[in-house]
């Protein structure tokens, strides 16, 4: 918990691992992942699907989804509507819904920006 509140944003598993190692005490990176899954069912921490990039984790003190760039592959927090879970109802009568995660995928500011600026046609650019 301590490495990823250090560590900050939304590291991987692997990013929390080096991180780790680079401490006094090598930890099996077998550990830090069974570790991660663990805090993130006792809902401790948040898992966030990043894709074929893998899941990234957070301290998870307010529920929320996430904002994935399909560019540049930045995420970015998006507050949930209700704030809690489950924000959603899939209309499944029988079943017992404890989460529905949200991920928005699209273009971030920056590279929104810059594949507007390269869709001027160089004759139009001062």
């Amino acid at each position: 918990m301590h490495a990823l509140h250090d560590v900050g944003g939304h590291p991987s598993s692997e990013e929390l691992v080096q991180w780790l190692r680079s401490g006094e005490e090598p930890i099996p990176r077998a550990t830090v992942y069974k570790v991660l899954e663990d805090l993130a069912e006792c809902g401790v921490i948040m898992r966030a699907d990043h894709g074929s990039r893998g899941a990234r984790y957070e301290l998870a003190d307010v529920w929320h989804h996430h904002f994935v760039c399909r560019e540049c592959g930045v995420i970015l927090d998006v507050p949930c509507v209700r704030g809690e879970k489950p924000c959603l109802d899939a209309n499944f009568p029988d079943a017992e819904i404890d989460e529905a995660q949200v991920i928005f995928r699209g273009l971030c500011l920056d590279c929104a920006s810059a594949e507007r600026e390269s869709a001027v046609p160089e004759a139009l650019v001062p």
